[in-house]
């Protein structure tokens, strides 16, 4: 059978679509002189390892299931690690408004410092440790740390078998019949082997909804347009190639009176001058300390001093998604500050990764790596300071942080990925403060987003929205908590595919509040108790849903598990 998933009548291929494949990590020829198919085969199959790939093996492996788990990079964790950006959380997440299993991972990451690092004594005390004392986030850390603790909680299964973990894979083509996925082929970028990998369920946990195209699953990319879905914020004119910007994440730190310029980037010049062109207009240069602020669309001044606080008072750059802070730790360590480097000023407007070609992908990504190399070259010599000089030559850019030649990461940051037409669709009104009202009422008070009967978490975040590749300022304002309905996971027709990433049932708007860390991560272990009951039940993920007795039990189980459901620490 190892030439059979090419001679199915019911294949797709993904020849048509190479938009779903990804080669950020280099593929060579991807699909010339491909060496023939082995197979493996489990209980479910889930394709990307980020967060909601990394949640949705593990819940899976906890509830008895065997589990392949592929990534396209050789780290698992996504956004955490391979994308490098600590992680964005609401203001009640050190107590409630999150999975038990996420909470354990964020002091996990603290103990792996306590017990690694030469931390000061307070430092060690602190209850709610952060390493690098971002403003960003409660806990700012290096993405190793994070690789190392995720990478911790797939040890025992994989020493006994009941995991199977593909680095460096890329999902190709898939086989379908009547509605059930039977098999999807993978090919291994190290040695271009391709895998046929066979499961009872599969999981969509890629970071920009790969299986969809190459299974047939119907989705949606870019913006649906205001007539559609009826959302306050919604652009007018639906386009699936409206999409927010992505960024290449790089590490820095500060050495004082060392230079450690990089080489001038080739597109340099071209950055420097760059204006985005969209609306509301940009106030200038991308690369400068005046932007577009998010909530207010006016114009404001940000500021930039790794030796120390801004004099003028204004918000340092440095120190906010700074993952290192030297003050946690002894003198005597000698460790410095190091900050993750994503900005405003280093997101890329110029194209997308979805609904373009191969060719194009990979293009957009290498000017995205030219943009970050350029900010960070102006910030070395041009960048104003404030003593009155020019740039700061003692930074560093540190490839040991990202894990790879050219210090950037080893997979740009995503924020809008395809999207399945799912069951369930959040929209604007069911989690807007500003759209909830006006469909309730002015009087209306609640604190809370939309009840769902089929509410499998809970999160919060406000709808933020990066500008766009055609031409959309920030989206960016107030959300109540909301849940999450089970029918956002599950798409309209297959019958065993679950989305367990950001490629869930929100549009364009909603995406803003639904796609950050722990929302991701409550989604891919969701998808992995999912998988484990409609196996052990014989039944689809459909069916768990639409029976109420069945959903009562599910629900039951996941939040015995640590899942809340719905935001009962909240008062209405």
């Amino acid at each position: 059978m190892k030439s059979k998933i090419n001679r199915r009548k019911s294949l797709n291929q993904l020849t048509s679509s190479l938009a779903g494949i990804s080669c950020f990590t280099g593929c060579g020829t991807l699909f010339e002189n491909k060496k023939h198919s082995k197979e493996l085969a489990a209980d479910l199959v889930v394709i990307g390892g980020g967060l909601g790939g990394c949640a949705a093996a593990l819940s899976a492996l906890q509830s008895g299931l065997t589990v392949i788990l592929t990534e396209e990079t050789d780290w698992i964790g996504g956004q955490l690690t391979s994308q490098g950006v600590p992680p964005d959380e609401h203001k009640w997440i050190e107590s409630f408004g999150c999975t038990q299993s996420y909470r354990r991972l964020r002091e996990a990451i603290r103990k792996f410092y306590k017990d690694n690092y030469p931390l000061t004594s307070k430092a060690k005390q602190a209850t709610h440790f952060n390493p690098g004392n971002g403003t960003v986030s409660r806990i700012c850390h290096e993405p190793k740390v994070a690789l190392k603790c995720i990478e911790s909680l797939f040890n025992p299964y994989l020493i006994e078998g009941k995991l199977k973990l593909l680095k460096r894979v890329i999902p190709i083509s898939a086989e379908v019949v009547l509605d059930n996925i039977k098999a999807i082929q993978v090919l291994d970028i190290e040695n271009n082997n391709s895998i046929v990998l066979t499961g009872k369920i599969y999981a969509d946990a890629t970071e920009l909804g790969d299986l969809l195209p190459i299974t047939g699953c119907e989705y949606v990319m870019g913006t649906e347009g205001k007539n559609q879905t009826g959302e306050l914020h919604m652009p007018k004119k639906a386009s699936p190639s409206n999409q927010q910007a992505f960024t290449v994440c790089f590490a820095i730190d500060h050495k004082e009176n060392e230079e450690h310029l990089i080489e001038k980037p080739v597109t340099f010049d071209y950055w420097k001058e760059y204006i985005p062109n969209i609306t509301p207009a940009w106030p200038g240069k991308l690369i400068d300390f005046t932007y577009t602020h998010p909530s207010t669309g006016k114009a404001k001044r940000l500021g930039f001093n790794p030796t120390g606080p801004h004099k003028s008072g204004i918000i340092n750059l440095w120190t906010y998604r700074r993952i290192l802070s030297k003050e946690n730790f002894l003198p005597s360590s000698k460790l410095s500050d190091v900050s993750l480097i994503n900005w405003p000023q280093n997101d890329y407007l110029e194209g997308n990764l979805t609904g373009v070609s191969l060719e194009e992908k990979q293009s957009h990504i290498n000017k995205a790596k030219q943009l970050s190399l350029s900010l960070l070259y102006w910030l070395q010599t041009e960048a104003p300071r404030d003593d009155g000089g020019n740039g700061w030559p003692g930074l560093r850019l540190r490839k040991d942080i990202m894990g790879t030649p050219d210090g950037m990461a080893k997979y740009p940051y995503v924020r809008e990925s395809r999207r399945i037409k799912a069951i369930t669709t959040i929209i604007e009104q069911d989690c807007g403060v500003e759209n909830r009202k006006l469909i309730l009422g002015n009087n209306n008070q609640s604190s809370k987003a939309k009840n769902y009967h089929d509410s499998v978490g809970i999160g919060h975040y406000q709808i933020d929205l990066h500008p766009t590749s055609e031409g959309d300022n920030y989206i960016d304002f107030a959300a109540l908590p909301f849940e999450l309905p089970l029918g956002s996971l599950i798409p309209r027709r297959l019958n065993n595919l679950i989305a367990a990433n950001k490629n869930i049932g929100t549009t364009h708007i909603t995406n803003g509040c639904y796609r950050l860390h722990p929302v991701e991560w409550n989604i891919g272990e969701v998808a992995g108790f999912l998988a484990a009951e409609a196996i052990g039940r014989s039944e689809t993920p459909k069916a768990i849903r639409q029976t109420r007795k069945s959903l009562i039990s599910f629900q039951n189980k996941i939040q015995k598990a640590g899942v809340e459901i719905h935001w009962s620490q909240l008062k209405s």
